[in-house]
């Protein structure tokens, strides 16, 4: 059942489609006889009378159309009839028969097409139908012969519509795939001439054909792109620039049989031949008369339709078009050579069009027409901008050299393409430089035309900015600039497949280009060292290369052409070499002699010499021979001769001297039997006669650069463009980007300068900031320079840098006018996110931020420090005026974070004023509003991310301007509110960037001497504020980084620095010195590694700590630091023991604190115990191991020797003994007391012999003679007994630490070689003490001590034996006696000695027997040395008996009284210092002393 139904369903379908199919064939049927019907009876109808046309109505007809209408008719309602399987021909022929007959009225005429027209549109038949391709194409050829010759304008204008519309429905059909070449042609030929023949017709008429041409021009070449091209006429995009090796088959055989296959229609053989009738619309001229002549002009009408067809064509084959050979090579030459032609000198129309034409060949075909595209730049763009004679037209090659611009990567390819080849124009800095000329004004208000060129120049400014500063850009950044290291062929050009490094070759040529204009101008100087210097830069090899020289003078602009002559007609065999390779550059394949030697001429002049011009002309006949396709010359020598020839004529013709010239059948008759005894063609040397006479050959000198686009120059450029490289396609580099803009970056600022200066319109001021902006972002790649010349410029527009204008008129005129507003923004939005780029231009920025501040503008801190500014979170404050500085400002991107800060409008939002008034906000408010948009804190809380050279120069400008460079102060106090900002931001920097410290501090340290040196440098307020902030640097480095020594060397340089600029300072700043150096002591000692930190910490605490309200604080700080004794080390001992003695020296200080500090003084001695115990500990293990190598470890052990502990012992000895001589009682005791505990604790010291009298003399020794100066110095004063008394006291104390000392190290000092000598000292110490007369106060106390101490040291001698020696029967004598003996008395010198015995250094000892000791004692006697040193042989009572009895004898005693008269006291201390003890032991046994003769 269900199947049932479903075949019901379909032949019900089936019945509905039969149906339908019938209704559409009768309704067919009836539209064929309504317009048969139509067309019988406008050709029945009777003519009117007034007609012109009037024929009789039996003849006025072809019967043969009559009779075919009629049999259509017939047909027309055939039951079995199916239109669509009809041979079309039936039912179109009878229209067709109207259209063609001759007597037809037009009428009829239109009938029959509107017939057509309808059949078209209903689209009866299609491709596939039988007769189809014959229907359609008989259509057109009826068409084109319709003949409307009985008839009215109006009719005629009427029929010829419907003819077009016909046309344009055939071309849309379809079947229309179907016509062929010839046919396609003919619709087109057809419709312009409709176009022709409406001219002088109605505008409707001359519209509609217009219309209905370009309507067919977009059909039939929209068709192209899906054209098949067989193999014969295929052409894959080759390297060449126009694949010449394939062209010529291409040309015989493209399109040929295009129409062989029945299915394929017309192709691309129509396309050419229209094409090449587009082409040549723009030849066409009109006939202008005018004062009575006339002349022919291009019709500019016809030029524009054309080239708007033209542009039609383009735009839709596309790229197709570099598939077929003939039309690419068609617009390749025949377009390109017209539009170079006309664009010079069409109006600004055509102009336009012309513009548009190559804009729409450069998007599609732009490899192709690499040649082309530099001649019409060069010949059209460049020289019409500037040198047209209408300001429209200026603007109209403007607009199209703007519109260039705008395309992505117009500028990258004219770059790489002709800037970076040395053979070709610098296009895309001859563009940048044009746009920058014509948009400088010189006055304002700015000109439409300047505006234009802003536009243009500020697009590949952008252009340039948005593809060099990508985020994702990987590409490498530098070197700048290129260097050549090798030799390469300029001339040669490699694809980009070729390398693998393409970048780099594409800048390694265009530092070969830079160098040949230097060549250049060094050659037309100086012939040799122009060549030198192409040796020296490696553009030419070693040997040279005549190739080399050849394409420097070929190519090469601005060259002396008189020189380049001169240097090929050298007979020199290099040089003929030379001149054969230039000569080979040139291509005059196409080119007829006259054409081919312009050419050549043009290069150089020819030299005056006979056989210079021989050999030249000679290598031009050979290539021009050789480049000859056709064989009209036989040999070269013809062409020789017949060159000669030409140039004798060129100058008969033009030279004014030459009165009679030379006729054309003269230089015919001249030149006959030349070619191999044969006449050249008569016609050919016609042709270079009239050639020669009507344009002479031009021979330029040296400035005489021709830019006219003459036929041999377009034959040549053909011709070369089959050889080169085709237009490289490539997209930005950022190494190309910037060298791009490094060729134009000089003008691009001057006229980005001069354009804001100049303006007034707010949307030019916006857009010269936003320019700003790119080009900063460009400057991020090596142009700092260019950046801080142009931020030089903006600052001036700021107003704040005027120097004559005081501060109410700059802040006037800040208030009332944008522009300082923009450029005061725009100055600190690129220091803000571009500082890293800024370098000299730091200068002017801070002299604005000065400016700010004085105008109030500024809070009284950009950067307010925190109390804690020393932690490593450091939170920036909002300052009192409310102007925010944030640390970071998410609408900026670092250029490796985001890399885009596209325009300046993103930042600038200023309100109207309305709006400000509004809010009630105030003139200064408003202001403030503007300087919180620049984010200035951002600067310098953002400086870690700037690089070294950058961050160097914003502190050299800031310290510069805290020195008072470029300022000028008008009050003290303005002066110190400025150096103060100045160093407040120094320190900022300082801070934000403590991480690398070491980097940048150095130079901030030689800023600061340098402005030491100006000559009216004043320290005060500058060291004053730097010191404070400078403090604040150094707590931040202690606190964060205790390891590395150097930064902390760095900061205290210029601490000390500072300070000693004026020491004033340290009284001024005392508090906060105190306060800082304190706070380094008690909670950062660990930190301090370097011995000039700890020095200057203890300097300054001991210098600042002097003052009563420092007092406190200091003190405290250095007995935590020696009380706890970690920190106290062998680098900082010394300093630590100065420090403590400036403050136990200070006057009216507290006692209980000094005492303090001397025991702190005295405990340390432990420390250097220790140190000593530990170094020889390291010591032996590193002997033991021999790994001590380093100069480290070798630094290490010296600080721990024994004679760097001794002079350590030494220092503290020493601070100890100036204690003693304090004032108050108290404090001299226990200096003493604390020098004696010294003493004790450095037993352990192993202090050598040497060592230990060294301490003698330099601290006991001197403390007691200084004591007793004292003391003797108040006993001369009146009402001093108090004092002396105060100070015997403590004469006394030292003289018992003299005695305990003496005998603590006794056995070190006995061992020493000079011991003799330390105990005459003792010893005249102790009668220097004894006998010292008080005047007035009586006697001393220490006359009483004194004997008792010396007993007490000779009992311990003679107890550690150091006064008993005796050697067999013989005594020594020691030093001046043996001496003595030896030389005066020949007495013999023993070889040997007894260590033990020795007191002093002998030269020698002389034995004496016992028995002969009274002999020897008469002749000591006798020659001046008292000989009682013999007592120390050996001392027993008897001896002291026998002595005793010796001396008291007359002779001896005598010998001894004129002994010491004789050679006087002070001599005699120094010959026998014995004497003294001989003295004291006698007086002590016997009842007579010899004490007063000493005195």
């Amino acid at each position: 059942m269900e199947d049932q139904n479903q075949d019901a369903y379909e032949n019900n379908n089936r019945e509905r489609k039969k149906i339908k199919t019938k209704r559409k064939e009768l309704g067919l049927s009836c539209m064929l006889n309504t317009e048969v019907s139509a067309l019988l009876a406008v050709i029945r109808r009777p003519p009117e009378p007034t007609s012109p046309y009037y024929f009789s109505s039996d003849d006025h007809f072809d019967s043969a159309a009559l009779h075919s209408l009629k049999s259509l008719r017939a047909l027309i309602f055939n039951p079995q009839q199916e239109w669509h399987n009809i041979d079309p021909a039936i039912y179109i022929s009878p229209f067709l028969h109207v259209i063609q007959g001759d007597d037809v009225p037009a009428a009829a005429t239109g009938v029959a097409l509107y017939a057509l027209l309808k059949i078209l549109n209903l689209e009866i038949f299609d491709e596939k139908t039988k007769g189809a391709k014959e229907a359609i194409n008989s259509i057109v050829t009826a068409i084109a012969g319709c003949r409307l010759e009985k008839t009215d304008s109006s009719t005629e204008d009427a029929v010829m519509m419907r003819i077009l519309q016909v046309l344009t429905a055939i071309m849309k059909h379809c079947a229309s795939v179907l016509l062929t070449d010839h046919v396609v042609c003919n619709i087109v030929n057809t419709c312009f001439q409709v176009v022709q023949h409406s001219a002088g017709r109605g505008d409707l008429l001359q519209r509609n054909a217009r219309y209905a041409l370009h309507e067919l021009i977009q059909i039939i070449f929209s068709r192209l792109p899906d054209l098949a091209i067989k193999d014969s006429e295929s052409e894959p995009e080759s390297e060449s620039g126009s694949g010449s090796e394939s062209e010529t088959g291409m040309d015989d055989s493209s399109g040929g049989d295009a129409d062989a296959d029945l299915n394929s229609g017309y192709g691309i053989r129509s396309a050419v031949d229209i094409f090449h009738f587009l082409c040549s619309l723009l030849n066409v001229v009109r006939v202008v008369e005018m004062e009575g002549s006339t002349f022919q002009d291009p019709d500019e009408d016809v030029q524009h339709f054309a080239l708007v067809l033209i542009n039609s064509a383009i735009e839709l084959s596309g790229e197709e078009i570099g598939r077929h050979s003939k039309l690419l090579r068609m617009i390749q030459d025949d377009l390109f050579h017209h539009l170079i032609h006309y664009g010079t000198c069409s109006s600004p129309l055509v102009l336009s069009m012309i513009c548009s034409t190559v804009l729409n060949i450069y998007h599609f075909l732009r490899r192709f027409i690499r040649l082309q595209l530099e001649a019409f730049f060069a010949v059209v763009l460049l020289r019409v901008v500037p040198l047209a004679s209408s300001m429209s037209l200026q603007e109209v090659a403007l607009e199209g050299l703007i519109n260039f611009c705008r395309q992505p990567t117009f500028i990258i390819e004219v770059y790489v393409n002709y800037d970076c080849d040395p053979l070709s124009r610098s296009l895309f800095e001859e563009i940048g430089k044009l746009l920058c000329k014509n948009s400088f004004p010189m006055t304002s208000p700015v000109t439409t035309l300047q505006v234009l060129a802003f536009e243009g120049l500020a697009t590949m400014i952008h252009n340039i900015a948005d593809n060099i500063d990508k985020e994702d850009d990987s590409s490498p950044i530098g070197p700048y600039p290129v260097v050549i290291t090798e030799y390469s062929p300029f001339w040669e050009e490699k694809s980009k497949d070729e390398l693998e490094s393409w970048v780099d070759f594409v800048r390694i040529r265009k530092a070969q280009k830079k160098k040949i204009l230097i060549a250049a101008s060094h050659f037309n100087r100086d012939e040799k060292k122009g060549l030198e210097y192409l040796k020296f830069s490696k553009l030419v090899s070693d040997p040279p290369d005549p190739k080399a020289y050849a394409f420097f003078f070929r190519y090469t602009p601005g060259l002396d052409k008189n020189m380049i002559g001169d240097y090929l007609g050298d007979p020199s065999h290099f040089n003929i070499e030379v001149l054969r390779e230039f000569t080979d550059t040139f291509k005059f394949s196409g080119m007829v002699l006259d054409i081919a030697l312009r050419s050549y001429l043009e290069t150089f002049r020819l030299p005056g010499e006979a056989q210079k011009i021989q050999r030249i002309l000679e290598a031009f006949s050979e290539r021009f021979y050789d480049e000859q396709s056709s064989d009209v010359f036989v040999s070269k020598d013809a062409v020789f001769i017949l060159c000669y020839s030409v140039i004798m004529l060129n100058t008969d013709q033009h030279n004014p001297q030459v009165k009679k010239k030379m006729t054309e059948e003269e230089f015919i008759r001249n030149n006959r039997a030349i070619n191999g005894g044969q006449d050249l063609p008569r016609e050919y040397l016609s042709e270079l006669f009239h050639s020669i006479s009507n344009k002479a050959i031009t021979l330029f000198g040296q400035s005489g650069v021709s830019v006219e686009m003459n036929p041999s120059k377009w034959i040549e450029l053909i011709n070369r463009s089959k050889l080169v490289q085709p237009l490289i396609l490539c997209d930005f580099d950022r190494r190309l980007g910037r060298d791009m803009f490094a060729c134009i970056a000089g003008p691009t600022v001057a006229s980005l300068c001069a354009f804001f200066e100049h303006t007034d319109e707010e949307e030019l001021l916006q857009e010269c900031t936003e320019m700003l902006i790119s080009i900063a972002r460009i400057a991020q790649y090596g142009l700092e320079d260019t950046l801080d010349q142009l931020l030089a410029s903006f600052c001036k527009f700021t107003t704040l840098l005027n120097p004559y204008a005081s501060t109410e008129e700059t802040l006037f005129a800040f208030s009332n006018d944008l522009k300082p507003k923009m450029a005061t923004l725009a100055v600190f939005t690129i220091a803000n996110n571009f500082g890293e780029s800024i370098r000299g231009g730091w200068r002017n920025i801070v002299d604005c931020l000065l400016k700010l501040k004085r105008l109030k503008l500024l809070p009284q801190s950009v950067i307010e420090f925190d109390s804690a500014s020393t932690s490593s979170s450091d939170v920036p404050k909002e300052p009192e005026s409310g102007i925010i500085f944030p640390s970071h400002d998410p609408k900026f991107g670092s250029r490796q974070a985001s890399g885009t800060i596209s325009r300046f409008s993103h930042f600038l939002s200023l309100e109207s004023m309305e709006d400000s008034l509004s809010l009630n906000l105030s003139e200064f408010e408003q202001n403030l509003k503007i300087i919180k948009q620049c984010r200035i804190g951002n600067i310098f809380s953002n400086s870690s991310n700037l690089p070294d050279d950058a961050l160097l120069n914003l502190g050299r400008s800031l310290i510069f301007a805290a020195a008072g460079k470029g300022q000028k102060f008008s009050t003290p106090v303005e002066e110190e509110e400025t150096v103060g900002f100045c160093w407040d931001l120094v320190i900022a920097i300082a801070l934000a960037n403590i991480h690398r410290f070491q980097s940048f501090w150095t130079n901030f340290h030689d800023y600061m001497l340098s402005v030491a040196q100006f000559p009216l440098f004043s320290p005060i307020p500058f060291a004053e504020k730097a010191i404070l902030g400078l403090f604040k640097v150094c707590l931040k480095l202690l606190s964060t980084y205790p390891v590395d020594k150097i930064p902390e060397e760095l900061i205290f340089k210029s601490i000390n620095l500072m300070w000693k600029l004026d020491k004033e300072i340290l009284d001024t700043c005392c508090e906060f010195i105190t306060q800082s150096v304190s706070k380094v002591l008690i909670e950062y000692p660990a930190n301090l590694q370097t011995q000039l930190g700890w020095k200057s910490v203890l300097h300054l605490l001991s210098v600042t700590g002097r003052h009563s309200e420092t007092y406190d604080q200091g003190v405290e700080a250095l007995i935590v630091l020696m009380s706890d004794g970690t920190h106290v080390s062998r680098t900082n001992y010394v300093y630590c023991i100065d420090c403590a003695f400036s403050f136990v020296a200070l006057k009216n200080s507290p006692l209980e604190k000094n005492l303090k500090i001397l025991d702190l003084m005295a405990d340390s001695v432990n420390l250097l115990t220790q140190w000593y115990k530990n170094h020889h500990a390291e010591n032996n293990s590193s002997v033991s191991s021999n790994t001590s190598n380093s100069s480290l470890e070798e630094n290490s052990k010296s600080l721990g020797s024994s004679n760097f502990t001794l002079n350590l012992f030494l220092k503290l000895g020493e601070a100890l003994r100036k204690s003693s001589l304090a004032r108050r009682e108290e404090m001299r005791n226990h200096a003493i007391v604390a020098l004696q505990k010294s003493f004790s604790l450095a037993q352990d010291l192993d202090f050598s012999p040497t060592n230990c009298m060294n301490c003698f003399n330099l601290v006991i020794f001197a403390m007691v003679d200084d004591l007793h100066e004292k003391m003797l110095e108040y006993s001369r004063r009146e009402n001093s007994e108090r004092e002396m008394r105060s100070m015997e006291r403590t004469l006394e104390i030292a003289m018992e630490l003299l005695t305990n000392v003496f005998l603590q190290f006794l056995k070190q000092i006995s061992e020493g070689p000079g011991f003799r000598t330390f105990w005459l000292g003792v010893l005249r110490r102790m009668d220097t003490c004894m006998k010292a007369d008080l005047g007035q106060y009586g006697t001393s106390k220490i006359e009483e001590l004194v004997p008792d101490l010396l007993k007490k040291m000779i009992t311990q001698m003679k107890e550690k034996g150091i006064l008993v020696q005796k050697e067999g029967k013989f005594y020594e004598l020691y030093e001046l006696d043996a001496e003595i003996g030896h030389e005066e008395l020949d007495w013999k010198m023993t070889s040997e000695s007894n260590l033990h015995a020795r007191i002093a250094i002998l030269s020698g000892q002389v034995g004496i027997s016992e028995s002969g000791i009274d002999d020897a004692v008469q002749k000591l006697v006798a020659h001046g040395s008292l000989v009682f040193c013999f007592l120390l042989c050996e001392i027993k009572l008897g001896k002291w008996s026998s002595w005793r009895h010796l001396i008291k004898q007359s002779q001896r005693w005598k010998f001894f009284k004129e002994g010491v008269e004789l050679i006087g006291p002070s001599i005699f201390w120094k010959i026998e210092m014995w004497v003294v003890l001989l003295m004291w032991l006698i007086a002590s046994g016997s009842d007579w002393s010899p004490l007063p003769l000493i005195k």
